[in-house]
């Protein structure tokens, strides 16, 4: 069991949040990462895997203008698959993952460049947070996914556990 995963299924737990995921580079990787997780059903509500281009748009709302303008890797596109998968799902917060694992590059962007988004909370309450940042990961197509999955549960605690 991937202790970040763990640690992130107890964090939501323990503040009674749900999260949701939208995948495209991990393929699932980070879903099936927390749901070996027991207790996980608590917390994750599921996600969507977004690997192909047209899911992007039709089941996550992100514009083809968007990808048009920005591609598929990139802060835009990582954004509103997050957006789009808060509306439909309701989720406290939501992670979202685009990028290339290579071995060769997609549209200009190279192999191991990963954007991440973390949005929520979905609570009235408080102001919505949203961050999202870009990540150079080295290595084969399994330890870019691999590496994505920790740094996506990273992000994620950083502001639902900050130290």
């Amino acid at each position: 069991m991937n202790e970040l995963a763990a640690k992130v299924i107890t964090t939501l737990r323990d503040r009674t949040l749900t999260l949701a995921v939208a995948e495209s580079v991990t393929g699932g990787l980070i879903g099936a990462t927390l749901t070996t997780v027991p207790g996980a059903s608590m917390v994750y509500l599921g996600g969507v895997v977004s690997y192909a281009t047209r899911l992007k748009t039709d089941l996550l709302g992100v514009t083809r203008e968007t990808i048009a303008n920005h591609t598929v890797v990139s802060e835009e596109v990582a954004i509103g698959m997050a957006v789009g998968l808060q509306r439909r799902t309701d989720a406290d917060w939501v992670v979202a993952v685009t990028g290339v694992a290579g071995p060769d590059p997609q549209e200009g962007h190279d192999a191991g460049e990963v954007w991440i988004c973390v949005l929520g909370p979905r609570i009235p309450s408080l102001p919505q947070f949203q961050q999202v940042e870009r990540f150079d990961f080295s290595g084969d197509r399994d330890e870019i996914r691999e590496q994505t999955v920790d740094a996506a549960c990273r992000m994620l605690l950083r502001v639902v556990s900050p130290v």
